[in-house]
């Protein structure tokens, strides 16, 4: 079987919505390649299956690509695509479609995957078709291997703080929290490339050696492990700190992460609904 994969990385949409569907790939079966648009700040050239390139988010262009490489999965990860595209495209190709979805909006698919924590089946009633195969909770969580083989290792605590406020940081959130941590705290940061904000962090924790700056880096999950402490956003990223069981303040940036936001509040985690320098400082005192 052939699958198709539209997920798109940028500066501004952050690197997310690829990553999980790399772990996701890695369980499908036949070949499966990746339709993505060119967009600055882009993670395609990590991507490990062939890439066609679209011109723009434009139904017909997909649909033109679905025709001409016979797949017959399409899997959808866009907050850009809506129900009425994904029902042009079933109607105009007939491919069976899983959709991503996190903030509960009406798709036309076959397969929906929630594949937070926080995820509610319940919601997804008259937002889909009756037919439709929903995949929702802990049960369909995507953890990349990477955390599966670090939870079985043991590992010195080196850090006193972790920080992954997303590989885009558009907010530059990062920066932020790094001057409100005393200068005697050991501080691992994680960002990439597609950080626009990248030359500022660089600069600031050059001349401090307590503080670590990984960009790009492959050991997220390693890093994770050997810290005491995490500062996130509620994304997927909390899906995996959970399962690491390292203990974590979540700091809210998107819309999109309303969700996780409550479920974590309910659930009585640290998480804040936006930047405050006190509660932080509250936060990691306690």
């Amino acid at each position: 079987m052939k699958t198709l994969i539209r997920s798109d990385s940028s500066s501004t949409i952050g690197l997310g919505h690829v990553m999980r569907d790399l772990v996701l790939a890695k369980s499908l079966e036949g070949e499966v390649l990746f339709a993505c648009q060119n967009l600055e700040g882009n993670i395609i050239s990590t991507i490990p299956y062939e890439v066609k390139i679209l011109k723009s988010n434009d139904a017909d262009e997909l649909i033109d690509l679905i025709q001409s490489l016979h797949v017959k999965l399409l899997v959808i990860d866009h907050y850009g695509i809506d129900a009425d595209f994904e029902q042009k495209v079933k109607v105009a190709t007939g491919v069976k479609i899983l959709s991503f979805d996190d903030t509960y909006q009406p798709h036309h698919c076959d397969i929906l995957l929630n594949h937070n924590i926080s995820a509610d089946s319940s919601r997804y009633l008259g937002l889909v078709p009756h037919t439709c195969e929903l995949r929702c909770g802990a049960n369909y969580t995507l953890i990349r291997d990477e955390f599966k083989a670090e939870k079985k290792c043991e590992r010195e605590k080196i850090y006193d703080i972790f920080i992954a406020m997303g590989g885009s940081d558009a907010s530059n959130l990062t920066l932020k929290i790094l001057k409100t941590l005393p200068t005697s705290l050991h501080v691992s940061v994680l960002t990439t490339t597609a950080n626009a904000h990248l030359s500022e962090l660089q600069s600031y924790t050059l001349d401090k050696p307590n503080m670590a700056l990984h960009v790009n880096t492959k050991e997220v999950a390693k890093l994770l492990h050997q810290s005491r402490l995490a500062i996130v956003t509620p994304s997927v990223m909390v899906n995996e700190v959970l399962f690491m069981e390292v203990p974590f303040i979540a700091i809210k940036v998107a819309q999109n992460q309303d969700d996780m936001y409550q479920y974590l509040k309910q659930h009585d985690y640290h998480v804040l609904k936006e930047w405050d320098e006190r509660a932080i400082t509250q936060f990691y005192n306690a």
